[in-house]
């Protein structure tokens, strides 16, 4: 591993512990009729075990690093040598049969947010979709309302999925070592989902909402049409006094649908 020319430019950290390998794997259940896609698989410690569990569709930038994954079980494993976030997912996925699909990733901090966005673009059908990002994200992304780390991306995920965080990982598990601990989410895809009549308005809601986070609604949304959203507020038994921080999902795509 570490005759790799580890670019930064990649965020490449590659996972070096056996057990946190094991711990992730079994953090969901995946079967033999299964299908995998890995985002990163870099060295391969952890497709190498994937692959003993069903096929696995892997995407990796760096060609460099072929010499590494040339070695793992070709029957269960494909690799397409791309930028995942120019993929078509659903047409690279079309000549698999299988019956439940996964996403595994260890995903670089600095494109974790586009990568989830690519996920929810895609419309793939995924059954779980488990990544690594760094903690202070993985607090942000699983917060509920109440807490200082719920934001805008907690609201706008929560839409799509339900969001666990399952356990820290810290920054001795990688080489080369990153600066920061990490944490593993499981994100399921939500089968019912409250209709949002219309999602940029919903967007630029929210963020209007979140814009000084430690402001209220009623300074925060001066542009809008405070009476109204106190109306829709006053259902909840709250009022425009309140932080965006304190407002769950619900109320606000109530909110945007009737304003």
């Amino acid at each position: 591993m570490e005759k790799h020319n580890f670019k930064k430019k990649f965020g490449q950290n590659f996972i070096s512990d056996i057990n946190l390998i094991e711990r992730i794997i079994n953090s969901v259940e995946i079967n033999n009729n299964d299908l995998i896609i890995e985002i990163g698989p870099g060295a391969g410690s952890l497709t190498k075990e994937l692959v003993k569990k069903c096929k696995v569709l892997a995407y990796e930038i760096d060609k460099e690093l072929e010499k590494k994954l040339d070695n793992i079980n070709k029957e269960k494993l494909n690799i397409i040598w791309d930028d995942f976030l120019k993929r078509n997912i659903k047409e690279d996925i079309s000549k698999y049969k299988y019956k439940k699909i996964h996403l595994i990733a260890n995903i670089p901090y600095y494109i974790t947010t586009p990568i989830i966005e690519k996920i929810i673009d895609s419309k793939v059908n995924f059954e779980n979709i488990l990544i690594m990002v760094q903690k202070e994200v993985a607090n942000r992304f699983s917060s509920t309302p109440g807490n200082k780390e719920y934001g805008q991306i907690t609201v706008f995920l929560n839409y799509y999925f339900d969001i666990k965080k399952l356990f820290d990982v810290s920054k001795n598990y990688f080489y080369p070592k990153p600066n920061v601990d990490s944490s593993i989410l499981l994100l399921r895809p939500k089968k019912n989902v409250k209709k949002i009549k219309d999602m940029d308005k919903f967007l630029k809601f929210i963020k209007d909402c979140f814009k000084f986070k430690r402001k209220t609604l009623k300074n925060n949304l001066k542009e809008y049409n405070i009476e109204k959203i106190n109306k829709i507020l006053n259902k909840y038994s709250l009022d425009i006094s309140v932080r965006a921080e304190q407002i769950p999902l619900d109320i606000f795509i109530d909110i945007s649908n009737n304003i």
